[in-house]
């Protein structure tokens, strides 16, 4: 079983599924080793690996460490065509749907096409929304895109629709990194509620009963990142609230 269909088969079980999100730049060998300790310890389903910026070159070396300590898929999440590495299992091939450049609705997958087809990867095409996070995010700047205002909930639902619509198999709403608000549980149930395919929420997940009550609103799968980079226990929290 591929992991796309790894989250469906969960998703139409009800089963929620929890993802922690990696960024190289921020990890060394050493604190990687202790999360895949934690990651293997709790179950997590998924370790993304990505950045809006990676600066260090050292995506591969981290994957590979990973691999090293865990069995857990890795996932790819890229904050560009440079971040493709054949040694993760499968790449979330965002296509920012809440923005209107170019580049990354279409432009930046042509250019890594040809790259992708020889890699190996399972390719998993992903609506990408953006939604206010009360702060000005690294992607929101990168990408040169304005989120989604956090209570234009009409928004966020016609958006979602359409990417399911145009042929995507996941939508990823994502307040981003360091967000002072994560998506908000209206949004989250008003989109779930509108669409048909399995739904991420992502940024500025800080507790386990934040989390909770985003799985409550119908996120299938929660990512959490920097929250974690601080704070490793936070782990076993949010895990005990979907095994529960």
């Amino acid at each position: 079983m591929n992991i796309y269909q790894h989250i469906i088969k969960k998703s139409a079980e009800g089963k929620k599924q929890f993802a922690i999100l990696i960024d190289p730049d921020k990890e060394n060998e050493d604190s990687l080793e202790t999360l895949c300790e934690f990651a293997n310890q709790y179950k997590v389903d998924y370790l993304f690996v990505g950045g809006s910026l990676l600066t260090q070159d050292c995506l591969s070396d981290c994957i590979e460490v990973i691999k090293l300590h865990t069995e857990i898929p890795v996932v790819l999440f890229p904050g560009d065509n440079l971040q493709i590495n054949s040694h993760a299992d499968a790449i979330l091939f965002l296509s920012l749907i809440s923005g209107r450049n170019p580049d990354l609705l279409i432009g930046k997958h042509v250019i890594s096409a040809p790259i992708l087809k020889d890699a190996g990867l399972e390719i998993i095409p992903t609506g990408y929304m953006l939604i206010d996070g009360g702060t000005p995010s690294s992607v929101s700047y990168m990408s040169n895109t304005t989120p989604i205002p956090a209570n234009k909930r009409d928004i966020a639902v016609c958006t979602a629709m359409a990417g399911e619509m145009l042929g995507l198999k996941l939508i990823f709403m994502d307040a981003g990194s360091g967000a002072l608000n994560p998506v908000s549980e209206a949004v989250v149930s008003a989109v779930k509620k509108s669409i048909d395919i399995p739904l991420i929420i992502g940024g500025g997940v800080k507790s386990a009963e934040k989390a909770s009550a985003l799985f409550d609103a119908g996120a299938d799968v929660v990512v959490v990142g920097n929250a974690i980079e601080g704070n490793k226990e936070l782990i076993g929290e949010i895990a005990a609230v979907i095994h529960k």
